[in-house]
Order: structure tokens, then C-alpha cells, then sequence
């Protein structure tokens, strides 16, 4: 797998916290609805982006569920996206202005014609502690990302994971009927 990063991006947990992230059963066709796109939304929205996602990062790519801005995009390398980054760490993941990030200097969305400048990532962390992926916001201008807008980010990306786990020990439904 490609890395862009310079620094490793496996957990070193990455069998179990990938088992746990396959017992979820996330179908991995795009949906053009569903509740994983309106957090996504609402996250954009509310911090004013034009770009929202929930990702879940797998073995060597990273699935976007929940996408507003960059629809048409289901997924990208695990080498490539900033997503991969955060789920190495249990607390928000920001990069107020990507292009002055030495881990970024050969990030091709950074580098290249999609120009990202700004990433703000929540991990979506799992009852018994394992990051799946993240919900974040992208900017393609740099900006500012206060420590009370990193707690929201955190608290809703939150909410995607009690109803995720919620469903899970509903056997009667399906990730996708809440999502």
C-alpha cells in the first residue's frame, strides 16, 4: 500500500481494530442517502465546510459512507486520505493549514488539483476502544478549528457510532436501515 505520510498509519492493534470494523457488516456500495450522509451534512453545515464525510478506514482504503462534497468519490487509498491519520489517535485530528504540515508535504490531495487545505477528523471509536474511521470536515482554504469545535465533532461523531452499535446488537436490522 502507497503511504504518503512519512510516519506509519497501522495501529497497532490494526487485526482486532479491523475485525471489529468487519463485524459491523457496512455494505460498501455508495448510498445517495441514509443517515451516515445527513450527519455528514449536518457536520458540514454546521461548521460551515463544503466538504462532510463519514469514512470507515479498511485494510487499504478508505470508504466513504456518508459523503456531501465530494460526491461520485466512494473511496480513496489509505495512503492518501488524512482519515488514516486520525484513526491513529483517540482525539480530534486537525490540520488548520495542511500545506504547512511536514506529514502532508507529499499528500497528493494536499499537493495536488483537489487542493485540500484544511481537515478536522473526529475518530469514530468503538465501545471497547477501537478507531473504524472518522467523521470529518475538509476545507480547500485554510482555517481555523477552536478546541469547543473539536468537542462538537467529537460528540457527533458520537452519536454515529451509538447508533451504530445500537443496530449491532439489534439483530433484526441492518447497518444500512439506520444508515
Amino acid at each position: 500500500m502507497e503511504n504518503t505520510f512519512g510516519i506509519s498509519i497501522i495501529p497497532g492493534n490494526e487485526e482486532k481494530r479491523l475485525a471489529k470494523l468487519y463485524s459491523f457488516k457496512i455494505r460498501r456500495e455508495y448510498e445517495k442517502a441514509g443517515n451516515f450522509r445527513h450527519v455528514a451534512a449536518m457536520a458540514a453545515h454546521i461548521f460551515k465546510a463544503p466538504i462532510g464525510l463519514v469514512s470507515f478506514v479498511y485494510k487499504e482504503t478508505v470508504l466513504f459512507k456518508g459523503n456531501v462534497g465530494m460526491e461520485g468519490t466512494n473511496e480513496v487509498s489509505r495512503g492518501v486520505s488524512l482519515c488514516s491519520l486520525a484513526v491513529l489517535k483517540d482525539d480530534v485530528t486537525v490540520f488548520e493549514n495542511a500545506e504547512q504540515e511536514p506529514c502532508l508535504l507529499a499528500n497528493p490531495l494536499v499537493t495536488g488539483d483537489f487542493n485540500l487545505k484544511f481537515y478536522a477528523g473526529a475518530p469514530l471509536r468503538t465501545r471497547d476502544g477501537f478507531n473504524i474511521g472518522t467523521l470529518c470536515i475538509v476545507d480547500k482554504k485554510p482555517r481555523k478549528f477552536s478546541v469547543a469545535d473539536q468537542r462538537l465533532l467529537e460528540d457527533l461523531a458520537a452519536a454515529v457510532m451509538d447508533e451504530l452499535e445500537e443496530d449491532q446488537v439489534q439483530p433484526e436490522k441492518t447497518v444500512n436501515s439506520l444508515f
